[in-house]
């Protein structure tokens, strides 16, 4: 089992930033993949961001230039670095991992919320 902590979301106005962290315990040892999903009200959810093992990082379009996302393999967490918020970045923002146990599990956040408003 991998459990997974969640922080570092508030309230910013258009155009600030944030930096959620995720940090990841127990069966640590096999995670293939670490990322972020956001879901808002009535909306689905979607992938924003990920990043492999071996460094490999893919983003959504709509954040690309705007978020980063970073792994610390000694901390065992990940990051999103948000920049140039916009209202449409608002949402609920969980973090997810992909552990490789013979066939691909899923593990989640209890999301953390950011809410973008002037």
């Amino acid at each position: 089992q991998v459990q997974l902590v969640e922080s570092g979301g508030g309230l910013v106005q258009p155009g600030g930033s944030l930096t959620l962290s995720c940090a990841a315990s127990g069966s640590i040892f096999s995670i293939s993949v670490m990322g972020w999903y956001r879901q808002a009200p009535g909306k689905q959810r979607e992938l924003v961001a990920t990043v492999s093992i071996d460094g490999r990082t893919d983003y959504t379009d709509s954040v690309k230039g705007r978020f980063t996302i970073s792994r610390d393999g000694a901390k065992n967490t990940v990051y999103l670095n948000m920049n140039s918020l916009k209202p449409e970045d608002t949402a609920v923002y969980y973090c997810n991992v992909k552990r490789l146990a013979g066939g691909y599990l899923n593990y989640w956040g209890q999301g953390t919320q950011v809410t973008v408003s002037s």
